[in-house]
């Protein structure tokens, strides 16, 4: 008695009357490229020193946020003090010999009255005062130039953000132009590095794919920066509800790099024998299960569809359920 094989026998079975069908075609699908993104802010930029000499104060620290303008530490310069101390005794001196010129002065306008002092004597008298008026007045210039610089001991953050790194610890001696903290500010993006040879498939608009604890997320190419350095393009992806709580934190994320098409079937034409796949189409009539070799989930609509590798042709009427 000749066996007939289990898989055509299988193939044989007829479907339910009354059932549910759909006939297939090419549809585009998005080939996603797998990478990591970094979660950053837009901006960091360092708070500098105007003058060096030795960190008095620090009130800051790594995480802490702070607004445009808030002071973060203040460097003080012992010699600064020194220069207003000899500049105020230099006015004390000059005050008090000003004080001298204008009496000589107003003694020689008596006398000049009285024909007793030539003109050309109280002249030099006039010449004298206003000498060291200019004096001065040139000191004090110097002094508010060192009042200036010992303000400018007091570091500023340059932008509202997030503290991300303070190399300096107080006592720390520093010189002018020193950074003493980072800031990040420009808000919170997740930041990527692309091969360069998908640069050409991106475009700012593009919805992107990010592997969140919860599920998959979605966010929006918001930039592409124009430099590619070491064979990669640097682009910004805007998340909305981004954890901006880790700078610099490693998170999985898909880009659209290219489409194809592929044969989809729902998840519920899909039955499963002896390891094997089946897919029931209609044929002439008659209802019967092709072997199939399925690819990949995809999800449409919010309905679970399988990728048909092999075994289905477009055209074909698919099974996919009971009335």
């Amino acid at each position: 008695m000749r066996r007939i094989p289990v898989i055509l026998l299988l193939s044989l079975l007829a479907a339910p009357l009354g059932a549910e069908t759909l006939t297939i075609s090419p549809v585009t699908l998005t080939e996603w490229k797998a990478i990591y993104g970094q979660v950053d802010t837009r901006d960091r930029v360092p708070a500098r020193a105007r003058i060096g000499g030795t960190v008095d104060t620090l009130s800051i620290t790594e995480g802490d946020r702070v607004e445009a303008g808030q002071p973060l530490a203040v460097i003080t310069d012992d010699k600064l003090q020194f220069q207003i101390d000899a500049l105020n005794s230099r006015l004390d001196a000059l005050n008090s010999q000003l004080a001298t010129a204008r009496a000589d002065m107003e003694r020689g306008r008596q006398l000049l009255d009285r024909g007793v002092i030539t003109t050309q004597r109280f002249d030099a008298l006039q010449t004298q005062v206003d000498v060291l008026e200019g004096e001065i007045a040139g000191t004090r210039s110097e002094k508010l130039v060192v009042e200036r610089q010992i303000e400018e001991g007091r570091v500023l953050a340059p932008e509202a953000g997030i503290v991300l790194d303070v190399p300096v610890s107080r006592g720390s001696v520093i010189t002018p132009g020193e950074a003493v903290a980072e800031i990040g500010g420009g808000g919170v993006f997740m930041r990527i590095a692309v091969p360069e040879r998908f640069s050409a498939a991106l475009s700012e608009g593009d919805t992107i794919q990010i592997e969140a604890g919860d599920g998959l997320r979605e966010g929006r190419l918001a930039k592409l920066y124009p430099l590619i350095t070491g064979g990669r393009l640097q682009a910004d992806i805007e998340v909305e509800g981004l954890d901006a709580r880790f700078i610099g934190r490693r998170v999985p994320v898909r880009l659209p790099v290219g489409e194809r098409q592929a044969l989809l079937v729902p998840q519920s034409a899909v039955s499963q024998t002896g390891g094997l796949d089946f897919v029931m189409i209609e044929d002439n009539g008659a209802a019967l299960r092709h072997v199939v070799v399925l690819g990949q989930d995809i999800m449409r609509d919010g309905t679970l569809w399988r990728e048909v590798l092999s075994g289905l042709a477009p055209g074909d009427i698919v099974v996919t359920g009971n009335e």
